[in-house]
């Protein structure tokens, strides 16, 4: 596992997972795949190539089959934002409006995170656009190849465990 998934995964968690609670799916380009045991979730996740000049925050869709989401995406901004600017994710030629609070991004509903799911598998790059906390315009960049199958991968893992949880229950 290279230095960049693992700081990632230490950043996507919110809460330690118990030891052997994670499952690495597959690393694909510069996108990787996971499942947690505990809380159930599987989720694609990358660093961005530019992040403001700074090595630091992250883009992941997730399915979490306890909260009904399902190919979710949630961006943790590379730095602070102006609480006052709005976060623009620009996938290909389309672009979305973001929820933000601080340095966390999603999409504000479902069909809106379907949108970008769709746009993310024929896109080579997405950047996430804000403005830093003293005015200071900011992108975070990254590329997408590798991150169609990363999404699948975990997407499959979280209905396989779904699939075999309620035939053993």
């Amino acid at each position: 596992m290279t230095a960049w998934l693992a700081a990632a995964l230490a950043l996507a968690a919110p809460a330690p997972a118990a030891p052997g609670a994670r499952a690495a799916l597959g690393v694909f380009k510069s996108w990787g795949a996971f499942r947690d045991a505990h809380p159930r979730r599987c989720y694609a996740i990358a660093r961005p190539v530019m992040a403001g000049g700074r090595r630091s925050g992250w883009a992941s869709v997730a399915t979490w089959p306890g909260r009904g989401l399902a190919a979710s995406l949630h961006v943790r901004l590379s730095r602070p934002r102006d609480r006052a600017a709005p976060v623009t994710l620009t996938v290909g030629e389309r672009r979305f409006e973001l929820v933000a609070n601080g340095l966390d991004a999603w999409a504000a509903d479902a069909p809106s995170d379907r949108a970008i799911v769709a746009a993310l598998r024929s896109a080579r790059s997405m950047s996430v656009e804000a403005v830093a906390t003293g005015g200071r315009p900011f992108a975070d960049v990254y590329p997408l190849p590798g991150a169609a199958t990363a999404i699948d991968a975990a997407t499959l893992a979280c209905a396989r465990v779904g699939a075999g949880a309620s035939r053993a229950g």
